[in-house]
């Protein structure tokens, strides 16, 4: 196991990964970002170097100070072997498993090892699935059927951060408070306020390049700010050279259908799995419905 730390071979390994697009996407994003200025303060760990054939991006020691913070604490995997990926994901240098945390990528191989692995160390194993949807180029698509006259583009803020959590899903407790304003505060993301200037609709990204979180209030549905503000998110991420990609729950085919006809994306055959782990001392996210 080896921690990347030169920028030469982190580059390197960049390019790497850009070649087995799509597949390589969450950690192809995280390795982009700690190729620019790496604002979440990531780090990679491969299972050798030069041929290496698994590759992990983490946050660094010092970030994380929580041990329960499944939330801040995102890790990313992508394996050309699966010998090697259960190596390096088994390792106690490269992963702490007595700290709670997420493990997200595109490979079934990635998902049942480490539910094996956390199955072994009596780690509880929260699975969520995601279908990914990928943007070419959104620079040249427009939504025709936005009505702009009700809203207009803002800025996200930490003044947002309370409403995101308590209509996230996953959230609605302090530690996704934190996450959540965290990726306000450090990675792009896309709002549309309404005529008073409250929010109606908005979209994140996180430290993985990937547009998440995202949601429009109830009241403002049916105007296509979902597409609109996905949209001038990926566009700021492409703008940077990041793939624009998301991804959506399976059973969401209202946001897959207006992604597709007002955003010009396509769904990929790849399932995103969004792993969190919680030793068992740790009581597991609020999974609310």
């Amino acid at each position: 196991m080896l921690i990347l730390t030169c920028a030469t071979k982190l580059q390197l390994l960049e390019r790497v990964l850009q070649k087995s697009l799509p597949q390589t996407l969450p950690v192809c994003g995280a390795v982009m970002h700690i190729n620019r200025g790496n604002p979440a303060q990531h780090e990679v760990v491969v299972d050798s170097w030069r041929k290496f054939k698994a590759v992990l991006t983490r946050p660094r020691t010092e970030v994380v100070k929580d041990s329960g913070d499944y939330y801040a604490n995102v890790h990313a995997a992508f394996s050309w072997d699966i010998d090697a990926c259960q190596s390096l994901l088994e390792n106690p240098e490269a992963i702490d498993w007595g700290r709670a945390f997420q493990l997200q990528g595109l490979q079934e191989e990635l998902y049942n090892v480490s539910k094996s692995i956390a199955e072994a160390r009596c780690v509880e194993l929260k699975p969520n699935f995601y279908q990914v949807i990928l943007s070419p180029d959104p620079s040249t698509c427009c939504p025709s059927q936005f009505k702009s006259d009700l809203f207009h583009f803002g800025t996200l803020n930490s003044s947002h951060a309370v409403l995101i959590n308590e209509t996230w899903s996953l959230g609605g407790n302090d530690r996704s408070l934190r996450y959540l304003n965290d990726l306000i505060c450090k990675f792009p993301s896309a709002c549309l306020l309404d005529k008073e200037g409250q929010l109606a609709s908005w979209t994140l990204s996180n430290p993985l390049a990937c547009l998440t979180h995202s949601y429009t209030l109830p009241q403002y549905r049916g105007h296509h700010c979902y597409a609109v503000v996905a949209l001038t998110a990926a566009r700021k991420l492409h703008a940077k050279g990041f793939p624009a990609y998301g991804a959506i729950l399976p059973d969401n085919k209202a946001a897959k259908q207006g992604l597709m006809k007002y955003e010009g994306a396509h769904a990929l055959p790849f399932t995103k799995y969004t792993l969190f782990f919680t030793p068992g001392c740790e009581s597991p996210p609020n999974w609310r419905k």
